[in-house]
Protein backbone atom coordinates (compact mmCIF):
# COMPACT_ATOMS: atom_id res chain seq x y z
CA UNK A 1 0.00 0.00 0.00
CA UNK A 2 1.57 3.47 -1.11
CA UNK A 3 1.34 6.60 1.18
CA UNK A 4 0.30 9.40 -1.33
CA UNK A 5 1.15 11.85 1.20
CA UNK A 6 4.07 10.46 3.22
CA UNK A 7 6.46 13.41 2.94
CA UNK A 8 3.60 15.90 3.77
CA UNK A 9 3.76 17.83 6.62
CA UNK A 10 1.37 19.47 9.09
CA UNK A 11 2.00 23.57 8.77
CA UNK A 12 -0.81 25.70 9.64
CA UNK A 13 -1.90 27.95 7.34
CA UNK A 14 -1.14 31.36 9.45
CA UNK A 15 2.73 30.44 9.27
CA UNK A 16 4.70 33.33 7.97
CA UNK A 17 7.94 33.41 6.28
CA UNK A 18 10.74 35.17 8.51
CA UNK A 19 11.50 38.87 6.64
CA UNK A 20 14.98 38.15 7.30
CA UNK A 21 15.38 35.34 4.95
CA UNK A 22 13.69 37.23 1.48
CA UNK A 23 16.49 39.20 -0.16
CA UNK A 24 15.37 42.14 -1.96
CA UNK A 25 15.43 42.87 -5.15
CA UNK A 26 18.26 45.50 -5.18
CA UNK A 27 20.80 43.42 -3.46
CA UNK A 28 20.50 40.43 -6.30
CA UNK A 29 20.81 43.21 -8.87
CA UNK A 30 24.06 44.32 -7.45
CA UNK A 31 25.67 40.83 -7.84
CA UNK A 32 25.32 40.64 -11.12
CA UNK A 33 28.71 41.80 -13.28
CA UNK A 34 28.07 44.93 -14.56
CA UNK A 35 28.20 45.69 -19.00
CA UNK A 36 29.67 48.85 -19.82
CA UNK A 37 27.83 50.94 -22.63
CA UNK A 38 29.19 50.64 -25.92
CA UNK A 39 30.04 53.30 -27.40
CA UNK A 40 30.21 53.86 -31.77
CA UNK A 41 32.08 55.71 -33.20
CA UNK A 42 30.24 56.88 -37.04
CA UNK A 43 27.43 55.59 -38.48
CA UNK A 44 26.33 51.95 -38.29
CA UNK A 45 24.50 52.75 -41.76
CA UNK A 46 25.65 55.47 -44.50
CA UNK A 47 23.46 54.65 -47.39
CA UNK A 48 21.02 57.09 -47.95
CA UNK A 49 17.81 55.82 -49.87
CA UNK A 50 16.75 59.43 -50.07
CA UNK A 51 19.83 60.71 -51.49
CA UNK A 52 20.60 57.43 -54.03
CA UNK A 53 16.31 57.87 -55.09
CA UNK A 54 17.63 61.70 -56.16
CA UNK A 55 20.39 60.28 -58.10
CA UNK A 56 18.40 57.63 -59.68
CA UNK A 57 16.24 60.81 -61.01
CA UNK A 58 19.03 61.99 -63.10
CA UNK A 59 21.13 58.74 -64.21
CA UNK A 60 18.28 56.23 -64.63
CA UNK A 61 18.02 55.26 -68.41
CA UNK A 62 14.87 56.75 -70.08
CA UNK A 63 15.06 53.79 -72.56
CA UNK A 64 15.44 49.87 -71.91
CA UNK A 65 15.35 47.19 -74.25
CA UNK A 66 14.80 43.80 -74.19
CA UNK A 67 12.73 40.44 -74.52
CA UNK A 68 9.77 39.14 -72.76
CA UNK A 69 9.06 35.48 -72.52
CA UNK A 70 5.72 33.85 -71.72
CA UNK A 71 6.39 30.66 -69.43
CA UNK A 72 3.25 28.78 -70.64
CA UNK A 73 3.45 29.35 -74.62
CA UNK A 74 7.38 30.10 -75.10
CA UNK A 75 7.04 32.64 -77.58
CA UNK A 76 9.77 35.55 -77.36
CA UNK A 77 8.98 39.18 -78.09
CA UNK A 78 11.23 42.00 -78.06
CA UNK A 79 10.69 44.78 -75.72
CA UNK A 80 11.10 48.97 -75.73
CA UNK A 81 10.49 50.40 -72.27
CA UNK A 82 10.30 53.81 -72.91
CA UNK A 83 9.78 56.51 -69.09
CA UNK A 84 8.76 60.22 -70.30
CA UNK A 85 8.50 60.77 -66.33
CA UNK A 86 10.77 59.90 -63.48
CA UNK A 87 10.54 61.60 -60.19
CA UNK A 88 11.71 60.83 -56.38
CA UNK A 89 9.23 60.40 -53.69
CA UNK A 90 11.29 59.90 -50.72
CA UNK A 91 13.41 56.73 -51.65
CA UNK A 92 11.09 55.72 -53.94
CA UNK A 93 11.34 56.52 -57.57
CA UNK A 94 8.13 56.80 -59.58
CA UNK A 95 8.14 55.75 -63.42
CA UNK A 96 5.67 56.41 -66.35
CA UNK A 97 6.28 55.59 -69.64
CA UNK A 98 5.52 53.04 -72.20
CA UNK A 99 6.10 49.61 -73.11
CA UNK A 100 6.06 48.03 -76.29
CA UNK A 101 5.56 44.62 -76.20
CA UNK A 102 5.96 42.77 -80.06
CA UNK A 103 3.65 45.34 -81.91
CA UNK A 104 1.63 46.25 -79.01
CA UNK A 105 2.15 49.14 -77.25
CA UNK A 106 0.86 50.57 -73.68
CA UNK A 107 1.18 52.98 -70.87
CA UNK A 108 3.17 51.83 -67.83
CA UNK A 109 3.60 52.82 -64.45
CA UNK A 110 5.93 51.56 -61.87
CA UNK A 111 7.89 51.82 -58.79
CA UNK A 112 11.46 51.49 -58.19
CA UNK A 113 12.80 51.37 -54.17
CA UNK A 114 15.89 52.83 -53.98
CA UNK A 115 16.88 51.54 -50.50
CA UNK A 116 16.27 47.41 -52.04
CA UNK A 117 16.14 48.07 -56.10
CA UNK A 118 12.51 46.28 -55.45
CA UNK A 119 10.69 46.59 -59.17
CA UNK A 120 6.74 46.98 -59.76
CA UNK A 121 5.60 47.94 -63.40
CA UNK A 122 1.91 47.96 -64.19
CA UNK A 123 1.06 48.22 -67.30
CA UNK A 124 -2.64 50.05 -68.12
CA UNK A 125 -4.09 47.82 -70.92
CA UNK A 126 -7.59 47.27 -70.91
CA UNK A 127 -6.84 43.90 -73.18
CA UNK A 128 -4.47 41.23 -73.43
CA UNK A 129 -1.16 41.81 -75.18
CA UNK A 130 0.61 38.37 -75.85
CA UNK A 131 -0.59 36.63 -72.53
CA UNK A 132 -0.20 39.89 -70.39
CA UNK A 133 -3.70 40.61 -68.99
CA UNK A 134 -4.94 43.73 -67.39
CA UNK A 135 -3.98 43.42 -63.37
CA UNK A 136 -0.93 41.74 -62.60
CA UNK A 137 2.33 43.37 -62.99
CA UNK A 138 6.31 43.20 -63.63
CA UNK A 139 8.18 42.36 -60.72
CA UNK A 140 11.97 42.99 -60.05
CA UNK A 141 13.72 42.19 -57.25
CA UNK A 142 17.12 43.22 -58.38
CA UNK A 143 15.96 46.51 -60.15
CA UNK A 144 15.64 46.15 -64.43
CA UNK A 145 17.66 42.82 -64.86
CA UNK A 146 15.22 40.12 -64.60
CA UNK A 147 11.69 40.95 -63.95
CA UNK A 148 8.69 38.52 -63.75
CA UNK A 149 4.91 38.72 -65.17
CA UNK A 150 3.16 38.39 -62.14
CA UNK A 151 -0.82 37.90 -63.54
CA UNK A 152 -3.85 38.48 -61.72
CA UNK A 153 -5.43 35.16 -62.52
CA UNK A 154 -4.70 31.48 -62.25
CA UNK A 155 -5.16 30.79 -65.85
CA UNK A 156 -1.67 32.66 -66.65
CA UNK A 157 1.61 30.74 -65.79
CA UNK A 158 3.32 34.30 -65.79
CA UNK A 159 6.52 35.16 -67.91
CA UNK A 160 10.02 36.71 -67.68
CA UNK A 161 11.50 40.33 -69.05
CA UNK A 162 15.28 40.56 -69.36
CA UNK A 163 16.22 44.10 -70.41
CA UNK A 164 19.44 45.78 -70.60
CA UNK A 165 20.05 49.66 -70.74
CA UNK A 166 21.47 49.86 -73.92
CA UNK A 167 18.98 49.40 -77.22
CA UNK A 168 21.24 50.39 -79.83
CA UNK A 169 22.36 46.97 -81.02
CA UNK A 170 18.35 45.44 -80.12
CA UNK A 171 16.11 47.96 -82.12
CA UNK A 172 15.91 46.58 -86.09
CA UNK A 173 17.36 49.12 -88.83
CA UNK A 174 16.06 48.90 -92.21
CA UNK A 175 17.72 46.44 -94.25
CA UNK A 176 19.92 48.27 -96.77
CA UNK A 177 18.20 48.50 -100.17
CA UNK A 178 20.89 46.64 -102.67
CA UNK A 179 20.91 47.33 -106.07
CA UNK A 180 20.75 45.06 -108.65
CA UNK A 181 22.62 46.42 -111.25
Amino acid sequence: CLMPFLFATDVPIETEVPVEDVKPFESSYEALPKALPILLEGSVENFDPVARAKSLVKTLPRKWCGTYKSFDKGSEFDVILTFSRVTAIGQIVDLQGEIQIGSMKTFIQGNLNARSDQLELIPEAENTIFGIAAGGSFIGLQGFNLTGWSSSGFKDSGGEMKLIKSCENLISKAPAIRTVW
